[in-house]
């Protein structure tokens, strides 16, 4: 039986960072339900000026751009509840990042291609949890390759760091996909609704934040734990 109720998380870094693809605006929150992410929400690494990246140049505006140039890349990707490692999958390389509307055209056309090649060109390097006493699994996506510290069978603990942040698999700029499955296997699982807890959101255009308790984080707003 399908679950309703929300698996409510931590959320899985430090700092601040922008949310996209929130569930909190559509359902399917990327589109489709493909993979397991029907309530899927991404983060990007922000610094308190809301900019993704401290650099621009050419490539901003007509190509790609090292990842490193962004503040997410790097950053410590934790675990957002306790549980146990269920799948681990490293070695997808960390491509150029694309924020040029020229490079993302050519970019999208490869989506299709990417797909069928399979859970590791869509995720690239990620780590997925068995939920303790929830029966759920959550995903977290596009890690830094070589940056994962955790195998399968390790028990975590919420706030221990997993990896880093990346720029792997189906991602045009560094960031973190988070999702929860009914299932360890993102290519047959269904995606099962999740809130995070105890959280400062700054919503779009706003100067001044409010704290959460508990929700999920809405399109175009900046969040940070409390």
């Amino acid at each position: 039986m399908p679950m309703t109720r929300p698996v409510e998380l931590a959320l899985p870094f430090t700092e601040r960072w922008l949310v996209q693809n929130s569930p909190a605006r559509r359902v399917p929150s990327h589109g489709t339900d493909l993979f397991g992410g029907r309530y899927a929400i991404d983060f990007v690494g922000v610094d308190e000026r809301r900019r993704t990246a401290g650099v621009r140049g050419w490539g901003t505006l007509f190509g790609t751009e090292p990842p490193e140039r962004f503040f997410a890349f790097g950053r410590p990707i934790l675990a957002p509840a306790d549980g146990v490692v269920v799948a681990v999958h490293d070695g997808e390389p960390d491509h150029d990042a694309r924020r040029s509307q020229l490079a993302l055209v050519g970019y999208m056309l490869g989506q299709a291609e990417r797909a069928r090649e399979g859970i590791g060109a869509i995720a690239g390097n990620h780590v997925i949890i068995a939920l303790r006493d929830v029966g759920a699994f959550v995903a977290l996506v596009h890690l830094q390759a070589g940056s994962l510290r955790v195998a399968v069978g390790d028990a975590v603990t919420t706030g221990q760091q997993l990896g880093a942040c990346g720029n792997s698999g189906n991602s045009t700029q560094p960031h973190v996909h988070v999702q929860v499955m009914d299932g360890p296997d993102p290519s047959v699982a269904r995606g099962v609704p999740m809130a995070f807890r105890n959280y400062r959101e700054w919503p779009a255009g706003a100067s001044e934040p409010y704290a959460v308790a508990s929700g999920i984080p809405r399109e175009g707003a900046v969040v940070e734990p409390l």
